[in-house]
């Protein structure tokens, strides 16, 4: 079983083969190697190699819308898509207004698309955000597929729910990126209950006794 979360050597970083533990996932060297040969195909070798170009560009610097922006650059995008959620409205027309600054064509879709009542997926009442009101699901299928339809290069994803972000992966048939990880407790920065889960946020990041 590999734990590379608790290396303490990290082996892969270094240029010594010597100090690989003994459980390291880097001992499948075949493995490594049919991964490799992967990136080396037409489809994947120009997006990582400018991922890569991008990250050492901006590195320390650049926000990441900043770097989305430049890597479409560099990716020679012309249409971008956006699915976003309702509750991010505002910033994702911040996302919209910065694409199109940037010499881009956009399309954006909103999570609540198709307006189907929470009901007809097998939502009960009581299992709503707000109980006794008329609420829609969230439709991450529809909106990669109403993107598909638009033939954007390249889809960004603006704090859909944990979940139905998983599933626009699924349907999209361009490449998505995340700018926003929704987390509506931190502001939208998820790696701040991290940061406190032995403090102030130990009781909210685990249910367990």
């Amino acid at each position: 079983m590999y734990k590379c979360t608790l290396c303490s050597v990290l082996a892969c970083s270094e240029e010594n083969p010597d100090i690989i533990p003994k459980n390291c996932p880097m001992h499948g060297e075949t493995l490594m190697e049919d991964c490799f040969l992967e990136y080396e195909r037409d489809d994947n070798r120009n997006f990582h190699v400018k991922s890569t170009e991008i990250e050492a560009a901006g590195y320390g610097q650049w926000p990441r819308i900043r770097e989305i922006i430049e890597f479409s650059k560099e990716m020679n995008y012309k249409k971008i898509g956006i699915a976003f959620c309702l509750g991010l409205h505002k910033e994702a027309k911040i996302v919209d207004r910065l694409l199109e600054e940037a010499g881009f064509e956009t399309v954006s879709v909103i999570c609540k698309t198709g307006g189907i009542p929470k009901e007809r997926i097998g939502i009960s009442d009581q299992k709503k955000v707000r109980p006794g009101t008329f609420e829609t699901i969230c439709n991450p299928i529809a909106q990669a597929k109403l993107l598909n339809e638009q033939h954007t290069d390249f889809n960004i994803v603006v704090g859909l729910c944990v979940g139905h972000d998983s599933i626009f992966y699924k349907y999209s048939e361009a490449m998505v990126t995340t700018l926003i990880a929704k987390d509506r407790v931190l502001a939208h920065n998820p790696a701040g209950a991290l940061y406190c889960s032995e403090g102030y946020f130990k009781s909210k990041v685990s249910d367990c006794k």
